[in-house]
């Protein structure tokens, strides 16, 4: 007997593993089902056409954002949006080895997952030991579109509480590009001068883009 199609996917997952199902399959079993109109299935392969998965998944931050999507309720919207953060969690977490964070490269294949498809411009600190090791990811603010007003105290105050031994500064801008502003550069320069006077360096500052990020450091802001 023929499966529906809102089955096939979860009884290919079954006999053969997570790994084999396509991203619009993994949807589909989350959605377990579809509409008169529509198999799961088709419901899913929207959300993951071409680019609509990073547009419609990636960037959704409420239920009502993607109840947008026809066949989709409240219901299925929550279990996608409550998937997805369980993702990032995980991706996030590994109690058995500390990251480690003493290249430009390193840093952004921390944060690009996490701020890439940020709608509102999101400044946070890293907090690292002296091993360049990753003790807390602080967010220290969270702006509009194109601004998040910063000052270095609000940067400094979490590394003195869990003894950084050195910081390093990111945010992102939500238009895509990461080509640095001239507030940008001021709050660099200031972040800067704040870390020496307390003897906690600022290792870097990265402003995420799509895809793209610029670097203060490999750029020569931060050059002694």
């Amino acid at each position: 007997m023929l499966l529906p199609a809102d089955d096939r996917p979860r009884e290919k997952l079954i006999e053969h593993g997570p790994g084999v199902l396509s991203n619009s399959e993994l949807l589909a079993i989350l959605i377990r089902t579809g509409t008169t109109e529509r198999s799961a299935l088709d419901i899913a392969r929207e959300l993951t056409d071409g680019n609509g998965f990073y547009s419609n998944i990636a960037q959704a931050r409420s239920v009502a954002d993607l109840s947008k999507i026809k066949g989709l309720g409240p219901a299925k919207a929550a279990t996608i949006l409550a998937a997805v953060e369980l993702g990032r969690r995980v991706a996030g977490a590994d109690p058995q080895k500390k990251i480690k964070l003493s290249s430009p490269e390193a840093c952004v294949s921390y944060l690009m997952p996490r701020m890439r498809y940020e709608r509102r411009e999101r400044f946070v600190v890293l907090l690292l030991d002296s091993k360049n090791q990753l003790l807390k990811c602080q967010q220290v603010s969270e702006g509009s579109l194109n601004s998040a007003v910063v000052h270095p105290r609000e940067v400094f105050a979490p590394a003195m509480l869990h003894s950084a031994a050195c910081v390093l500064a990111a945010h992102n801008h939500p238009s895509g590009d990461p080509a640095p502003s001239l507030e940008d550069r001021k709050l660099t320069e200031a972040l800067k001068a704040s870390g020496a006077v307390m003897g906690i360096p600022l290792l870097d500052h990265i402003i995420i883009g799509d895809g793209r990020y610029f670097s203060f450091r490999e750029n020569g802001y931060l050059d002694e």
